[in-house]
């Protein structure tokens, strides 16, 4: 067996490959992503009678990964906790969607209470290569979203309700989530060891 067979790299081109590598894997993971989750979409489509249905099964898929999504981001942030529910939207449009989707949504349209806000994605990576058929116009194809924030809001004290306003997938101009604080629970909140 010859060595020749292998090419002789120094420790610098091995060290370029690997700072090429994320960023390759990250265009690849976000399309085999996309096309994942059309896959869901449509094995649900097929599984659920109504495009209702299909909605709320989404939103329910959401709420679970919200749960679980929370504690890891959680743990790779060193953010302190959050003084309001404007901060922990802030958050949310900057770091999580950034961190999870590679996106950040615009922070807007605040309610004169502070209550409720919009985020508007000017991109959505989950509607890569995705047309609505007309017999399925009432999916929220990125449903999945909506859950995700009201279980990972859910899990640090925030009930809220979070639904589609705009979606570029019915032909609106752009893509808005609307999101509305209903209260802030103080049933599992920690006690302070004073």
């Amino acid at each position: 067996l010859s060595l020749s067979l292998f090419p002789q790299r120094s420790i610098w081109d091995y060290s370029n490959m690997a700072r090429q590598a994320p960023r390759e894997f990250k265009k690849i993971s976000s399309e085999l992503f996309a096309l994942t989750y059309g896959s869901l979409v449509v094995q649900l489509i097929k599984d659920f009678e109504t495009d209702d249905e299909v909605n709320k099964q989404l939103d329910n898929m959401g709420v679970n990964i919200g749960k679980r999504l929370i504690d890891d981001f959680l743990s790779h942030t060193n953010l302190d906790r959050c003084q309001s529910f404007q901060d922990t939207m802030e958050v949310v449009a900057k770091q999580s969607f950034k961190m999870y989707l590679g996106i950040t949504p615009i922070l807007t349209g605040w309610s004169a209470d502070q209550k409720e806000c919009s985020l508007i994605l000017d991109e959505n990576p989950l509607t890569m290569f995705v047309e609505l058929p007309e017999a399925h116009s009432a999916i929220y194809y990125s449903n999945i979203i909506c859950g995700v924030i009201r279980g990972a809001l859910g899990k640090i004290q925030y009930k809220v309700e979070t639904r589609f306003v705009r979606d570029v997938l019915r032909g609106d101009d752009s893509t808005e989530l609307r999101v509305r604080l209903i209260e802030i629970t103080q049933d599992s909140a920690p006690e302070d060891d004073d």
